[in-house]
Order: C-alpha cells, then structure tokens, then sequence
C-alpha cells in the first residue's frame, strides 16, 4: 500500500505518544520509510531510543545533533518526504504552526514541507472546543493541510471523546487514500447501513436485546463514506460515534423502529447493508410500569419481531444491491446459503461464535463473504479491513453511473 512511500513522523507532547508506536509499525509494515521528528515535549512521553528501533532511523529531536556543529536540515527533509504526519499534534504546536513560530525542529520542518501535510489532533475535549483551537484549526485547512479529526471511534473500548486522537490504523488509511488517489469508488451511490443491537422492552426499564456493539456496521459506514458514498446509518442503542461528514446518524431502539426507517429510506438508495443484530423476538405485552419481584416465576410471552431483510428483499428493485448478515453456531455455511436465497440478497457476509476473539464486541472479525456462485474465505482480521474487504465486494456489484 505504502511501499517505497517516505514519511516525516512528527510527534509532540501528547498522552497520545504512545500511540506513535503503533502508528509506525502500522507504516512500516505497509512498506514506508519513517523518519520521526520529535519536539522537546514530546520526548518527556515517549523516549527516542524506543522509536529509533522501530523505525531503523535516529529519531531528530534539536537543530544540531553534535557539538561540532554538525545539524539536521529541515529544507533536506521537506524535499525527502512523500508525506508529513504530525500525530499526535498538542493545542500547543497547532497553534505554533498556524501561525508560524518555528522555535522547534518539527515545527520548522513543517513550514519547509514539500509534500502533504496530516494533522492528527489530540487534547481534551475542552482544549479542542476552545474557539482559538478550532480558529487555528481552520487556518491550518486553509493552508491545505489535512486534518484527521478526532475519534471516529468505531475502535472505541469506552474511550470516546471528540479530541482523542484518532487511532493509528485509520491515519495510516487516510494517508494512503490520498497518495493512492482511490476515495471515489462510490461518489454517487446512497447506501442504507443498519448497525448494532435492538432493544425490545420488557417494561420501562428491562429489555430483550444482544451484545453487538456495533462497530462492524460503524467500520462499514465509515468505509462507504471514505469511498464517497452518501450514508444513511440506522442504528441501534450504542456508544460509538461517527465523523465522517457523509454519514446521516438515524438513532433507533427498537425492531420495530429500524424497520420503519429502513422501509421509509430503502426506496432512494442504491444498496443496503444489513449488519445489525436485530432481536428475533419481542415481549407481546411490555408492562407500562416496573414489573416488581414476585414469589411466583415470571412467564414472558414473547412474538416474533419483523424481519426487515426479508421485507426490504420484496422491494428490491434490479438495480438495488443487498448485503444481508448471518451470525451462527453450527452448519454456518448452509444456513447462511438459504437466507441469501430467502431474502433476495446480492450477497451475505458470514461470521461465527466459535472463533473466539470475533463477533461481538471485538475490534476483530474472521468472516466468509458467500455469493450465489461460491464462497470467499478471508483470516481473522481488525473489523475496518473486514469492512475494507466487504465494500469491494460491494463495489463489483454496481454497473458504472451514466
């Protein structure tokens, strides 16, 4: 993806720092070359020994490097690289940067910089509301920089918060979108995504629901929105956020709820994905006030929910793409086969329960994508390359716009 690429690392004085380690092995591994400048700051989270290991280069800190007036050029380094990410990027080196205070090796080779500039932005939420923080932010747009706004947050393990830094696998895909030219794919297409559980109520404050967390259906949203999809995510109770401008959020509870907005929706879409964990079945009768404690057992009767994939199946129209998901525990590949068939999809993605470390609530996914014309098997992998995976497939589906 990135081979041959070379990549200016910058790195400041952020909690974040650490995050840097996984930024670099996530670019080397995808063949670049980095080179990591770090301010004086940044050295206090994260030391430069740990960083020269990593990236075979010794981390550029000061102007000079010996006391016999031997200095690292800036110039030099804005003619190398490809690329200039600075991750995590404080309030204080924004700033810096807007408004060209060069009193540090990073921020001087940024004004040197030949090449596209990434900012990833990391503080705390206040720091990052702040009207001077998001003034500079914007001066930092208007000079062409990139900026990778915090927390898509589909990665999220209860750490959301719009000015974390946004996680190093997402950067490194967003920098090898722009050098590779390819967020096009699907400019022009609407896309319906359902995402997460349902929650089907019991009485004011029991439910019956499951343990998705959503972030397969969040990881495809964004996905389709990076490749230049207009989305529409209906989805169910769950704490992830989403970013990406493209995105229309449509929050639910319920089965009942998901299948409205689905049916109101699906008419004006060119595809749907439908990679929630929709609750089968639903109380008959919820209790209008907290059923109390008892001597006796308590019996629910319950009655099946609607089955929005087969009721947005009998409105598909031959132009209209359907990608439908199974979730199962035994004769998977069977039982994933006759609901592609039942619920008129173009394809279904199928996972199971019995590869541990997938499935809910896990950044990982291991998933068999089944066509009517075979099967495609694919290894355990982080959900947003799961998704990557997906959407190309998706992508082959369309004929191409007139």
């Amino acid at each position: 993806m990135l081979k041959g690429k070379k990549i200016v690392l910058g790195i400041t004085g952020s909690i974040a720092a650490y995050k840097s380690c996984l930024l670099i092995r996530e670019l080397v591994k995808q063949g670049a070359e980095v080179q990591v400048v770090i301010t004086p700051a940044g050295k206090e989270f994260i030391t430069p020994i740990t960083l020269s290991t990593l990236t075979r280069k010794p981390v550029i800190s000061e102007f000079f490097s010996q006391r016999d007036g031997t200095w690292n050029s800036h110039v030099d380094l804005g003619l190398w690289a490809d690329a200039m990410v600075i991750a995590p990027c404080t309030a204080s080196t924004l700033g810096k940067m807007a408004h060209g205070i060069a009193d540090n090796m990073l921020v001087t080779t940024y004004l040197s910089m030949k090449a596209p500039v990434f900012i990833a932005p990391a503080m705390d939420l206040d720091m990052y509301r702040h009207p001077s923080t998001q003034q500079n932010l914007q001066q930092l747009k208007a000079y062409g920089n990139i900026i990778i706004e915090p927390a898509s947050g589909f990665l999220a393990s209860g750490l959301e918060g719009k000015g974390r830094m946004e996680e190093p696998e997402m950067i490194v895909r967003r920098i090898d979108d722009y050098l590779r030219g390819n967020t096009s794919q699907l400019t022009g297409r609407k896309v319906l995504i359902t995402a997460g559980p349902t929650y089907e109520r019991i009485d004011p404050v029991r439910f019956i629901g499951n343990y998705s967390s959503g972030k397969m259906g969040v990881a495809l949203a964004e996905e389709c929105a990076r490749r230049g999809a207009e989305v529409y995510l209906i989805a169910g109770p769950m704490s992830l956020t989403t970013s990406h401008p493209l995105i229309h959020r449509i929050d639910v509870e319920s089965c009942e709820q998901m299948h409205n907005e689905a049916v109101q929706l699906f008419a004006e879409m060119d595809a749907a994905i439908l990679c929630a964990a929709v609750a089968d079945f639903r109380p008959a009768t919820p209790a209008d006030r907290k059923l109390k404690r008892g001597n006796d057992d308590l019996v629910l009767t319950l009655a099946p929910t609607t089955d929005i994939a087969a009721q947005l199946g009998r409105m598909k129209q031959a132009h209209q793409v359907m990608v439908g998901f199974a979730l199962e525990t035994d004769n998977e590949k069977e039982h994933a086969q006759d609901k592609l068939q039942r619920k008129n999809l173009n394809f279904i993605v199928l996972n199971s329960l019995r590869n541990k470390g997938t499935c809910f609530k896990s950044d990982e996914n291991k998933v068999s994508i089944i066509t009517p014309s075979g099967i495609t098997d694919y290894e355990k992998k982080p959900k947003w390359q799961v998704a990557e995976d997906i959407i190309n497939r998706l992508a082959e589906e369309f004929s191409p716009l007139q």
